[in-house]
This record gives structure tokens, C-alpha cells and sequence, in this order.
């Protein structure tokens, strides 16, 4: 029976396009013969729990199923409480992790019957994740830090006005919403988050009630 691989995919922001792997994730796939379930592609945080793809993932998934992820931190910048919640779901649903930056998890790509084997490149793996994700967590924190030392350092000089709203596509989205498209049917068509179309309708929910009054 052929493995399952599940390919998740994440971005941080709306602005980044989550797919971009897609391709060297099939390739990896393809060269060890597994065969791809589904992909499961969100723009979320990774120092955020809440990604409903990756559960829906994990919700989809049977045990011996692979997470086939591009690197670490694409899985997890999360903190370490959070990591080990995470990682308990994924230990419970007996998905293997894959990561193309991860060699010591790519033995786990391969089916075998010697369980011994199984287990040691399991507990391995499991080492190096937990080592990747506390890595990952600090360069993200160390980038906050910068980014708002950055910005204090800017607001001091007068110079920094704040991130910039891309308002050509938050009028698409408003547009496609008007319409009567559901909020999936606009995360697929312009690539935001949930986060970012709750906004969006929030805002033409006031402006249509302003309107109205």
C-alpha cells in the first residue's frame, strides 16, 4: 500500500504567496515514491496555534501519513508550550514529519518493515524538531525585537508611518464579498488570510449600515 503524503503549506502574511514550494515538495515526493493525499495551503503565522489548515491536515491524516513540510519553520515558530501541544496532536494521530531541510526525517518518507529502525529514525527525528522549532522560535523572536527597535528608532525620527494598506486588493475583496462569494471562494481567489477577509467584511458591514442610516 502506497505511503500517503500531505503537503502543507504556509505563508505569514497574505502578501507572500504559501504555494511557492509546491513544486520542490511534489519533486521530493515523487522521488520517493509517495503518493500525495492532498495539499493544505493557508497564509497564517507560525508562532500561532490557530491555522485551521494544519489541523484540517492533521483531522484528515491516518496514522502512517506523512506531513511533508519545505523546512521547520514552516510547521512551527511557536512557543515552547505551544510546540509540545502541537507536537502531542501530531504524535497522536501517528503522522511521520518530513522536512526537505530536515535529512535525519527523510528515512521516515520510506516505509519499512523493520520496526526497531522505525522507531530509532522516529526518535531521532523527534529530537531534531524540537530543536529546530526552539531555533525557529528565536530567530523569530530576535526579528521582532529588531523590527521594533527598528520602528522605535524610526518613530523618534518622525519617519515611520506604519505598515501600508494594499488598497487594491482589499477593494477586490470588499468587491467579490459584495457579490456574495464566500470567504474561502476569496482566501482562493486573492490569497489572504481568514484574518484579513474577516476584516474586509467587518468593514463593508459598518459602511453598508452607515449607508443605510
Amino acid at each position: 500500500m502506497p505511503t500517503l503524503a500531505r503537503l502543507y503549506l504556509r505563508a505569514s502574511t497574505s502578501e507572500q504567496d504559501a504555494t511557492r514550494a509546491r513544486a520542490a515538495l511534489e519533486a521530493f515526493a515523487a522521488e520517493r515514491d509517495l503518493t500525495i493525499a492532498a495539499s493544505y495551503v493557508e497564509n497564517e503565522s507560525g508562532a500561532s496555534l490557530q491555522r485551521p489548515e494544519l489541523f484540517r491536515l492533521l483531522a484528515d491524516s491516518r496514522p502512517g501519513d506523512v506531513l511533508l513540510i519545505e523546512q521547520v519553520d514552516r510547521l512551527s515558530r511557536l512557543t515552547e508550550a505551544d510546540w509540545r501541544k502541537l507536537r502531542a496532536e501530531m504524535e497522536a494521530r501517528q503522522v511521520r514529519v518530513v522536512a526537505m531541510d530536515l535529512p535525519t526525517s527523510w528515512m521516515l518518507a520510506t516505509t519499512t518493515d523493520d520496526g526497531f529502525t522505525t522507531r530509532m529514525f522516529a526518535a531521532v527525528n523527534g529530537m531534531m524538531l524540537d530543536v529546530l522549532a526552539a531555533v525557529a522560535r528565536k530567530d523569530y523572536e530576535d526579528r521582532r525585537r529588531r523590527q521594533a527597535d527598528g520602528q522605535a528608532k524610526a518613530k523618534a525620527a518622525g519617519l515611520y508611518k506604519g505598515r501600508q494598506e494594499d488598497t487594491q486588493r482589499n477593494t477586490a475583496i470588499a468587491s467579490m464579498l459584495a457579490k456574495g462569494l464566500s470567504w474561502s471562494q476569496v482566501q482562493a481567489a486573492t490569497g489572504c488570510s481568514r484574518a484579513t477577509v474577516a476584516k474586509i467584511a467587518k468593514r463593508v458591514a459598518v459602511t453598508a449600515k452607515e449607508t443605510a442610516g
